[in-house]
This record gives C-alpha cells, structure tokens and sequence, in this order.
C-alpha cells in the first residue's frame, strides 16, 4: 500500500469513527437490548447467536433457541423433545446436551434410529456397530464384552467406537451400522452428548470473532451479523468526547491500528494459504488410515489438554485416550510452524507405515489453525532419557549393553525399512535420540517426521533449501555442499552418531570434560580403537560386553565417514550389527582434522 494511500485510509477511519461517535452510533445499544444472560446460578451463559425464546428475535440467529425451566436451560429438539443444556462453547460452536438416562450399551437400539441432526444441529459420530459369528478374544479389541441384548449364542454384536480400525477386524465380522451418535463420548459424563451449530445466517462469522476475544452480534445498520468489541459497563460518555476532542492522540492510536490491521490481514493471508495447502492435501490423501478428529475430539480425548507429556520447537505432546480405552499421545503442532508442511510429512509417511519400529500414527486434526497428531502412546519415553540418565542426574535407569544393542539393530532395521521398504524412499533428516520412544518392552521405534522427505527408491540424490536438523546429527553435507549431495546416507550419518552417544552415554560434543582429548568423543573412540586399547565405559562388565560395545563403536564410525560414499547403506549396517566383531574391518578415520 503507497503512504499516500495508508494516510488517506487512516483520515477516513477517523472521521468515521468521530462521526459515529458524535452522532450517538448505536453500536451499544445491542448489547443493552440482548444483555447476556442465566437461566440459574452456575447455568451456561446465553448470548448472541443463541436468545431465550421469550427474547427478541434479533437477539438471536435463526434456530438458535434456548428456553427456562427454574434454574435448568433446556434446548429442543425433533426427535429428543426438551433437553437440558450442560454447557455452551462459543469458539468452538458446540453445545453439550444431557440425554436423560445414564448410557449404556443396550441403549444402542434406541438411538441407531434416532437422529440428532436437525438443519442447525449436527452431532459427531462416534460409532459403528459390528455383528461377529464368535467373540473377540485377541488383538487390540481383547476384553471388549458384546452387547448382551442384541447378541446371541450364535452371533455376537459388538460397539466399535471412532478410533477402532475397522478395516482390521475379525474376518467373521461384518459392520451392520456406521456413523452412530452415542454419549458418554471420552470424558462427557454419561448420558450426555456434544452438538455443533451451523447457522446459514452467521456463517464462520461468530467463531472467528469469538476465538479473537470479540463478541459475536447482530448489526441493525447493515442488517447482518458482525463482530464487536463492546464497551465495559459504566464507561464514562465525558472520557470519549475527550478521546475524540484529542485529535493528536487519536490519530497516533489509529495509525497503530492500521499497522496492526495491515500485519494481521497479512498473517491471516498467509494462514489461509497455509489451510488451503494442508486441506488439498488432505483431499487426495486416499489412504482409509489414520482416522480424522475434529478439534473437539482432540480436547476431550486429552482431557482439556491435562496431562503435558513434554514440549519442542515442534509443539506440546498430551497424553489422551481414544474411545475404546487405547492410551495415545497427542502432538499439538504449532501455528503455521513449516508452513504446514510438517503436518503434511508426518500424515503422507507415518500414515502409511506400518513397522515394528516405527511409532503408528492413529489419527490426525486439522481444523482452521489448530493441526495435531495423534500416536501410539510409547510408556518409557524416549531413548535419550536413558543413555543420558546419569549425567542429567535423572530417575530413569541406565540401559545394560544387550539391550542397547538391541535397540541399535531395531532403529537401523527402521531406518532401513523407511530407505528401502516402502514404495518411495522416505528420508528422515532427524534422527536423534530425542526421537527414538521405547515401548513397555524398550523396542525403539522412530518418530518425528516432521522434516522427511520423499523421493522413488532410485532417486539417490536430494534438494534441500536449508539446514534444518539438530546440530551434532546434521551429516556435513547437509550444511556444506564441498564434503557431497544430500541422500539417504544423511540418515546413515546421524544413525553413528546416535549409537555413538549410546555406547557412551554422553553427548559427542562435551565441554565439561576434563581431558581435552576426549571432548569430541568419537575422534576419542576412533583412537582407542586403532590403538587396540579398552574403551574403558562404565557400562562394561565383562568380557563379552566389552565386544558388543567395541562392534558398536566401529558400526557407528563406518557410518560417519565425511564422505558420503564411503558410509555403508542401512542395510549394510543392520548385517554388521548383527554379525560378529571378528568380521568388522576398522574404517579409515572420519574426521578431517586426524592423521590416523
């Protein structure tokens, strides 16, 4: 925009608002006819678009009608008669109903043919309903009870809540109903239900306003309904002609808010393209898994966001629960972080994977700007709590050197798998303990796709804008085109320098060392280790622990070569891990200051 042009919009603005103003504009004057208001102490507040029947009707968008009953706020509906009213959630546009009677399953007959859908009105669905000719007895659905009124000796009907993959179920098992709406959804109390509104006459206009701490109202003078910031009760009229009077002053505050209209209609410019990215790509994503949740599901699976499970640059991870009882962990991603393109890679690669040490994404949220998603829940967090415990004086337990060994052969298997196991290579360009989670067995399984990149299997060279790993994994071609072309042997190069950090339970890079000669600890195990010397780890024990160890260290060297092609593929490294020590030649030194 040309100053010219900026200065006569700000002249315009204030003379609007001086001759509103003046001229007693009735922006108020709705919010003191439709005043907010309570059917009983601790009831839901109702305010624009909702009205109490007996209200004007311009308090209140068409449809959106509550009604009194003593201290109860009742909503009705066609099917379900008068219902009362738990509680109203004007940013998201959802009312909470009570249904009546505590839920259970046999319940499930009555509501399979009632509709809780009305022209204003759409419920979630939560579930399906399954017919077996024997009973679940294994997998994920062990324990699950058939529903004993519509189930017989000879055919056994079961609940299958959103969540359930419905495509693994029992081959004797076939889905009789889908999309059923039932309460006692995640945290609700039993016997309630969640509805969301959607009125033709305020659109997305109210939920936009109310999410930007404004108040949703209908506007007399354009005859449609608008957002509004309205004045604090008892505001004296002296102090605004006073504002108004102050030209100077003014003028300064609307300058300032033409600066923060231009920066807010450019960000919201950017967050549209970034919504629109993420949709199109969500609308040829034809995979059938994972399942897609509203925001609102996310909330209550999590519990309000109760149970923080640990934070990064990427967002904040909760602990929920999906309706069948199934613990997850839930990634809050942040607003417009990677322009979306973090949640794309994870949805496009971990959406299709299906490995023994790869984390399982179960579902997914992209609603407006909220973008989360949803994993199986890994009990004992992640490997770096582990190799790391003793220096960061943590509760966690040192891991023994059979098992470390283990979860090296399990984190290159999945690396291999995502560089050779899939119909496109998937690199992932992040590989570091902070995203190797360990399940209630310490099996790793690789997580945080969040910079992957996708290329055909025989594509051996990438482009990459800009460094984006964590420093002390990043291969050096990454940041240094010289030492060679970006590939799937980044990803070999962070793997040696993750198991060089198990084996020595340390960071490679460790200013509080005393000896000098051990700061950079691989250059210090390449020169035990050419030197035919004991590497002397606390860990050790014996005799045998000390091979596993040694072979470790010599994998993970290979595997750090500065030359890109002089690493070993994945596959390589997973023939070494399981080999003997015997069998391993020792690599020619990988660092460009040694001499040998």
């Amino acid at each position: 925009m040309a100053v010219s042009g900026l200065l006569s919009a700000i002249f315009l603005l204030f003379f609007q608002a001086r001759s509103k103003m003046t001229l007693g504009y009735k922006e108020k004057d709705f919010f003191t006819a439709c005043p907010p208001c309570y059917c009983g102490k601790g009831g839901p507040q109702i305010r624009y678009p909702f009205r109490l029947e007996f209200s004007p009707s311009y308090c209140g968008a068409r449809g959106l009608v509550l009604s009194c009953w003593g201290n109860e706020t009742l909503l009705s509906l066609p099917d379900l008669g008068s219902r009362k009213v738990i509680a109203i959630d004007y940013r998201m546009e959802s009312i909470t109903i009570k249904l009546g009677e505590p839920w259970s399953d046999c319940q499930v007959q009555n509501f399979s043919s009632t509709s809780l859908t009305t022209p204003v009105y759409t419920p979630p669905p939560t579930a399906s309903l399954v017919n077996c000719s024997k009973a679940w007895n294994d997998g994920e659905y062990d324990g699950k009870r058939p529903i004993s009124c519509l189930s017989s000796a000879d055919h056994f009907v079961y609940l299958a809540y959103i969540g359930m993959s419905l495509d693994e179920l029992p081959l004797d098992c076939v889905v009789v109903s889908t999309n059923l709406v039932l309460p006692g959804w995640g945290d609700v109390q039993m016997g309630e239900v969640m509805l969301r509104w959607n009125s033709p006459e305020i659109g997305s206009t109210c939920a936009g306003c109310e999410l930007s701490g404004g108040r949703c109202k209908f506007d007399w003078t354009i005859n449609q309904t608008s957002c509004s910031f309205p004045e604090q009760p008892g505001a004296d009229s002296s102090n605004v002609n006073l504002i108004i009077g102050t030209s100077v002053g003014a003028l300064v505050v609307l300058v300032s808010v033409a600066c923060i209209l231009v920066y807010v209609f450019r960000n919201y410019g950017k967050e549209k393209q970034v919504r629109l990215k993420v949709e199109k790509f969500l609308a040829t994503y034809k995979a059938t898994k994972p399942t897609r949740y509203s925001f609102a599901h996310v909330k209550k699976m999590t519990r309000h966001f109760k149970h923080k499970l640990g934070q990064g640059g990427f967002g904040t991870v909760y602990k929920g629960e999906l309706p069948n009882g199934i613990p997850v962990a839930v990634k809050m991603l942040m607003k417009s972080k990677g322009e979306g393109q973090d949640f794309i890679n994870e949805v496009a690669t971990v959406g299709r994977i299906h490995h023994a040490n790869v984390v399982r994404l179960l579902g997914f949220c992209s609603e407006g700007t909220w973008r989360a998603l949803i994993y199986e829940f890994m009990p004992n967090e992640s490997l770096e709590k582990y190799i790391f415990c003793k220096r960061n004086k943590t509760d966690h337990q040192p891991l023994d050197v059979k098992k470390l060994e283990e979860i090296a052969i399990g984190i290159a298997q999945g690396i291999e798998y995502l560089h050779q196991g899939c119909n496109q290579r998937i690199l992932h360009f992040d590989i570091k303990p902070h995203n190797i989670l360990l399940d209630h067995d310490f099996n790793p399984k690789i997580a945080d796709f969040g910079l992957a990149k996708l290329c055909s299997r025989d594509q051996s060279i990438i482009t990459m804008t800009a460094a984006r790993e964590t420093m002390g994994y990043i291969a050096p071609e990454i940041y240094c085109r010289n030492f060679g072309a970006v590939s799937y042997k980044s990803d070999v190069y962070s793997f040696g320098m993750l198991v060089l950090e198990m084996v020595g339970g340390r960071k490679n890079v460790d200013p509080e060392i005393e000896k000098t000669s051990e700061i950079y600890f691989p250059e210090w195990v390449y020169g035990r280790i050419v030197q035919g010397h004991n590497l002397r780890l606390v860990m050790q024990r014996n005799g045998a622990e000390e091979d596993i160890v040694k072979k470790l260290a010599i994998v993970a060297l290979w595997c750090i070569q500065w030359n890109p092609m002089d690493r070993p593929s994945m596959t390589r490294v997973v023939h070494m891990l399981m080999g003997n020590l015997e069998n391993l030649e020792i690599p020619p030194t990988p660092f460009v200051s040694s001499t040998g």
